[in-house]
């Protein structure tokens, strides 16, 4: 039994529900296909936008850019930045019925302006615009409709993480370890000035790859600094000179990288939110099923809700629960993405915080 001392302070003891309803019917059969959709929220709607128009966002409104890989799986993605109150819940209340529409199978994810996670950037390859004021994203994909190809730094010393980061040489530094994901090869990569603590991470993390995304039959490439394969040259180009590491970035890594794990539940007849975990790894047995868990990487500037057999309730609240969580911790909202993981659907983000996962 949690004692009183695990409980977030301040934590609710119900959650009020969302005012707004999505209207059915707000989604075509193109959604079920292969292919990025953008809609913007138009008084309350959902407006699918025209091709030409993807890929620019107006600072007043909220969007939906669903990337549904088929089989592969999808992604919802809610962007907002100036809109009003209501037109974000609009927003929120919209991607539970996509998410409905679409089997309740898709990974949800919130940005905000100017905070947006590199997967996101990734899915416009020619950048990305914001209107009033035109600042232009430096994010680049350098493959076209291909294969998703992802790029993650390791970085830290006692506690050491997989982050997502650009795909480009810009990420990269001597002092730390990368991977490069490309679906059926996976680059293992080694900063000549990297610590023992993180070679010994990027194989973890490979491995892990290689074993829950790919099922088990993606090869593995070791490389060290300097060594890098033809695979790695095709999509970066040549290496240019990289930038040094010290070891003052991997302490700022370290604090960074700590998370603990929250349940949330309404069992008892009300919403309550209790620690289970105040260190990772964590246990995967500490999911249990019926439950709705809150991963607190907020240091980091992430915030992750997983669910499996939740109730509609707790479903349908899941963002005004990250929004209380970020609130009460004192984490910027703006600036703490979150995201929506349905059982099965986890990410290697996610993952890396579990102890034997498989």
């Amino acid at each position: 039994m949690e004692s009183e001392s695990d409980r977030v302070p301040g934590a609710p003891e119900e959650a009020v529900m969302l005012p707004f309803q999505a209207e059915p019917g707000q989604f075509g059969p193109e959604a079920k296909e292969p292919g990025l959709l953008v809609w913007r929220v138009e008084k309350m709607k959902a407006v699918l936008l025209e091709p030409s128009a993807v890929g620019a966002f107006y600072n007043g409104d909220s969007y939906l850019v669903l990337d549904n890989r088929g089989e592969l799986g999808a992604d919802i993605h809610m962007w907002i930045e100036k809109s009003s109150g209501d037109e974000q819940m609009a927003c929120a209340m919209l991607a539970i019925q996509l998410d409905h529409f679409l089997g309740g199978e898709p990974v949800q994810h919130r940005h905000a302006q100017g905070f947006e996670a590199p997967e996101f950037m990734a899915l416009f390859p020619r950048g990305v615009s914001y209107k009033e004021g035109g600042v232009e994203s430096g994010f680049r994909r350098s493959q076209g409709s291909g294969p998703v190809h992802r790029l993650y730094q390791i970085k830290g010393k006692r506690n050491i993480r997989a982050k997502e980061v650009e795909l480009s040489w810009s990420s990269f530094n001597k002092g730390d370890c990368f991977i490069l994901d490309l679906g059926e090869t996976i680059v293992s990569w080694i900063g000549s000035q990297a610590n023992i603590f993180e070679k010994q991470k990027v194989r973890e993390i490979a491995s892990l790859i290689r074993d829950t995304d790919r099922h088990g039959k993606a090869r593995i490439v070791d490389a060290n600094e300097g060594e890098e394969p033809e695979e790695m040259l095709k999509v970066l180009g040549q290496m240019p000179e990289l930038a040094e590491s010290t070891p003052e970035e991997d302490s700022i890594a370290d604090t960074s990288n700590s998370a603990s794990l929250y349940k949330v539940s309404d069992a008892t007849g009300s919403m309550t939110t209790t620690k289970v975990s105040a260190k990772s790894p964590f246990g995967k047995e500490l999911l249990v099923r019926d439950d709705c868990f809150i991963l607190d990487n907020g240091a980091n500037g992430k915030i992750f809700m997983w669910k499996n057999g939740a109730n509609a309730e707790e479903k349908q609240v899941a963002l005004q629960i990250a929004d209380n969580f970020i609130d009460q911790m004192k984490y910027p909202r703006m600036k703490t993405q979150v995201e929506i993981l349905p059982q099965g659907k986890e990410t290697i983000i996610f993952k890396q915080f579990f102890k034997n996962w498989n």
